[in-house]
């Protein structure tokens, strides 16, 4: 989170006592849902790629939600670990919650985290112009009546 590249599209880069708000609210996640950020590792070589899980909302477009959220270190871009984890995620969240459908909240210019949404089986639902995300972000969303469409593939 103290990457400039990778939180391009964020208000800013985090120093450590907000990246250890972070964390704590991670945990905190975890006490109350059962869910939240997971660390990613490289199975070959337990090597720290990011982050990558499930984040509970309740305010962004006007209903409870969870999302596919994922933050991975730029030099493992593009090597199909976001996609991986990413569909993990959607599949953990409509095994074990009860959910109607899956998000991922995108900053609208943000094109790699919009291929790995659709790889994801999502499609785009609503564009959010003013938001708590401090810029216009599109909904991603897979609905639980499409997803097992999804995991065909």
């Amino acid at each position: 989170m103290s990457d400039p590249l990778v939180m391009r599209f964020y208000p800013a880069t985090y120093d450590r006592a907000r990246a250890r708000l972070v964390l704590e609210k991670v945990l905190a996640a975890y006490e109350r849902l059962g869910y939240s950020m997971l660390a990613v590792e490289r199975k070959l070589d337990g090597a720290f790629l990011g982050q990558i899980g499930l984040l509970h909302w309740d305010d962004v477009d006007g209903r409870e939600d969870v999302e596919v959220a994922y933050m991975l270190l730029p030099q493992h871009w593009g090597a199909g670990y976001a996609t991986e984890a990413a569909r993990a995620c959607r599949d953990w969240a409509f095994t074990y919650l009860d959910v109607d459908r899956v998000v991922s909240f995108i900053v609208t210019g943000n094109r790699p985290s919009i291929a790995v949404a659709r790889r994801n089986g999502m499609r785009r639902l609503k564009r959010l112009e003013s938001n708590r995300f401090g810029k216009p972000i599109y909904i991603y969303g897979v609905s639980r009546a499409d997803w097992p469409a999804c995991t065909e593939h």
